[in-house]
């Protein structure tokens, strides 16, 4: 942690160079040129400060002088790194880190709340928002994709917290999530056949469990001439087709109205004439008009839901059902499921910090009241290696899907021994 008197002439400086030179006046001054002059008139009152420090820790302190002038100050650093997946800010004197699926504290440190407050409101004043005690929570999006939540008193006891989700430049294709052992390759040859085959996909798992990375590298298999519709609550997914429309929800103005709902979105998305649509995370009402539009022409549609198992997802949809409309009898929601998704794939963050598939799972028909769900791929835990590494292998269950004569429509054939296929996980390489 940072001495209280480096903290105080970092501010010191701070402070004089903001009186010393007008930012805005600069601001169309090309930004590495401006960065410079500004270096230059740090190194100039750095010269006049009575201190003993040497030119490692000048430097050092000039650079985060320059990060609270051109960027989020402490979290610049993080933000720079990209083994870096989560920020988690409890209070100025705590930050942890997500580093490959594991949480660490950092010894990164604001210099009090006020300091914090001053970050947390550099960033939501970026996006158009604002943070205070008459709206003392917010979400927002750093021009990266990174997603930003904060929250602050009187709700946050302790002092102003901040949390960042971060978003690799570079997303994972199908042949890294196989190499990382999130899944095998013949797994992955299912699911490229039902992308192709136009199955309705949901991907389900946890915070964290790697949703939208799997569901980005499943629209690899999307062909290039459908358009294809994406809805979100904040633009998270990085499709690369040609024809590609992006829609993303909008929070209340401060007046409290002009919300614009991902159900809103998705209605107004079926009059665009999409080919497929891809909504981002399914978590409330805007399941009903999903499900109706997987009904109704738009296969191959894909989303993410908030479960632990694909027979929660089930009970997910079903309560999100409800929430638009109260009117459905249970036995006719579950129909409309049963008919709308064809394959459910549930992802997990294992306790060493790494995501796999856990089971790939088909949507069957209505038995009595009871929706039908068949693994047709499973991961069996082994237990923990000496260093707490997750044993485990991958199997099928032998089981052929009821969907393979519509993949045999499709012109797609899988092999015959996809489905009794056994792999042990190396847990040294994954």
């Amino acid at each position: 942690m940072l001495s209280p008197e480096y903290q105080d002439l970092k501010f010191t400086l701070h402070r004089k160079l903001l009186d010393k030179i007008n930012l805005e006046a600069l601001a169309s001054i090309e930004t590495q040129r401006l960065r410079n002059e500004v270096r230059s008139a740090l190194t100039s009152l750095m010269d006049g400060e009575q201190t003993l420090l040497s030119a490692v820790e000048r430097n050092q302190i000039i650079g985060e002088v320059l990060d609270e002038v051109f960027g989020l100050g402490p979290l610049e650093p993080l933000l720079q790194d990209s083994t870096i997946s989560d920020i988690l800010v409890n209070t100025y004197s705590q930050v942890y880190i997500e580093r490959k699926g594991l949480l660490e504290l950092t010894s990164v440190t604001f210099k009090d709340n006020s300091h914090l407050l001053r970050i947390i409101d550099k960033i939501v004043s970026q996006v158009g928002r604002r943070i205070d005690e008459s709206s003392p929570m917010v979400d927002a999006r750093l021009p990266d994709g990174s997603r930003v939540n904060a929250i602050i008193g009187p709700l946050a006891v302790d002092g102003p917290l901040l949390s960042i989700r971060r978003f690799g430049t570079d997303k994972l294709l199908p042949p890294d999530l196989v190499d990382k052992g999130a899944m095998t390759a013949g797994m992955m040859e299912l699911l490229a056949a039902a992308v192709k085959s136009r199955l309705n996909i949901i991907v389900a798992g946890g915070t964290g469990s790697g949703k939208t990375t799997l569901l980005n590298a499943l629209s690899v298999f999307i062909s290039p001439r459908e358009r294809v519709i994406t809805i979100e609550d904040a633009a998270e997914l990085q499709l690369k087709q040609p024809h590609l429309a992006r829609l993303e929800t909008r929070p209340p103005n401060m007046e409290g109205t002009g919300a614009i709902r991902q159900r809103d979105l998705l209605i107004n998305s079926l009059r665009m004439r999409p080919d497929r649509i891809v909504i981002g995370e399914c978590r409330s009402e805007e399941a009903l008009d999903m499900l109706q539009a997987m009904n109704t022409g738009h296969d191959g549609s894909m989303t993410t839901v908030h479960a632990n198992s694909p027979r929660d997802v089930m009970s997910r949809l079903e309560v999100m059902v409800t929430m638009a409309s109260s009117n459905l009898s249970v036995v006719s929601i579950r129909q409309q499921i049963s008919s709308a998704v064809d394959l459910i794939v549930q992802t997990s963050r294992l306790s060493d910090g790494t995501r796999r598939v856990v089971c790939i799972t088909e949507v069957g028909s209505m038995e009595g009241d009871v929706i039908t769900l068949q693994d047709l791929f499973v991961f069996e835990k082994r237990g923990l290696s000496p260093e707490g590494r997750v044993q485990g292998r991958f199997a099928a269950t032998g089981i052929r899907p009821r969907f393979h004569e519509k993949m045999l429509t499709a012109g797609i054939r899988l092999p015959a021994d996809l489905f009794d296929s056994i792999e042990e996980i190396d847990t040294e390489n994954s």
